[in-house]
């Protein structure tokens, strides 16, 4: 088995399709096909399912994804390594990240990070929480800013970051703009709430939040980003319980604290792999943001 043709591998599970994985990887579609059946001959098992418009895995290609990926996550991090003992931090880095995340400025961030680092490639990728957990875990990521886990394992720490209650946001002329200066979770029962898809890390902290109070809440608008959050309720089709810092973004709408949330229900965090595996551009990134961009 060569490392080429796990690359070729993992290059084509990604894909989903021989014509697509060929050009990422700018090698011609009979070398990687012949690539792809030299690794199954060694395997002596089929990995993909074919057909004339896309491949699909086969039992024994799932079993073996997770360990490609783990392996060339490893030999990424060697060379990085070896780089990093001379002097020079490079190579790439994967960054995920759930949307306006509370303790970081991603973008700020990130600029630093390039001016400081500008031989390291950035790769950002904006997604839910329990996916870049999945990620990082499995080496696809090499750290992720998200929503709190309590996951941390052999293949999984997290690092703190912020913590902050949650605010109920509304139309300025809904009725619980008038209920008072703060409202009580069963206050709510009632209400249409819009609100994230539940891998998202704000909706698992709202979830969780009437979940332990034992209210019911009923969701009835489900969006993928903040804005279209905020649309919604500044059309008044429902109220939203977010995280504090969700209202500096649109000043329109009515903020009201919740009563019984208690204080630090929205919690974020960096997920890392544990730290002999954690790769040299993220120790850089997290070193920049443990120090502040401007040092």
């Amino acid at each position: 088995m060569e490392l080429r043709h796990l690359q070729h591998f993992v290059a084509v599970a990604e894909a989903r399709h021989f014509t697509r994985a060929a050009e990422r990887l700018m090698v011609s579609q009979s070398g990687l096909s012949a690539s792809i059946r030299a690794l199954e001959r060694d395997l002596r098992a089929p990995l993909f399912v074919r057909s004339t418009r896309r491949v699909t895995l086969t039992e024994a290609g799932r079993a073996l994804l997770a360990e490609a990926e783990r392996i060339l996550a490893q030999v990424r991090a060697a060379h990085e390594a070896v780089a990093a003992v001379q002097g020079v931090v490079r190579g790439t880095l994967r960054l995920g990240a759930e949307q306006c995340v509370a303790g970081v400025h991603v973008a700020g961030l990130l600029a630093a990070f390039r001016r400081r680092h500008p031989e390291v490639e950035i790769r950002l990728r904006q997604e839910g929480g329990l996916v870049l957990a999945e990620d990082v875990a499995a080496g696809r990521l090499d750290l992720a800013f998200a929503y709190r886990t309590r996951a941390d394992s052999d293949q999984l720490r997290s690092v703190p970051l912020a913590a902050e209650p949650m605010t109920l946001l509304c139309h300025p002329e809904h009725p619980l703009s008038a209920a008072g200066p703060v409202l009580a979770l069963r206050d709510l029962a009632e209400e249409d709430f819009v609100d994230f898809h539940p891998g998202w890390g704000p909706r698992r902290a709202t979830d969780a939040t009437f979940t332990s109070a034992g209210v019911p809440r009923t969701v009835t608008l489900e969006v993928n980003d903040v804005h279209s959050l905020l649309d919604l309720v500044e059309e008044d089709l429902g109220v939203a319980a977010v995280p504090r810092h969700f209202r500096q973004k649109r000043d329109s709408l009515h903020a009201i604290p919740l009563a019984d949330a208690g204080e630090a229900v929205y919690e974020t965090v960096a997920l890392l792999p544990p730290p002999q595996a954690t790769s040299p551009a993220a120790r850089a990134l997290m070193t920049l943001l443990e120090r502040g961009p401007a040092h």
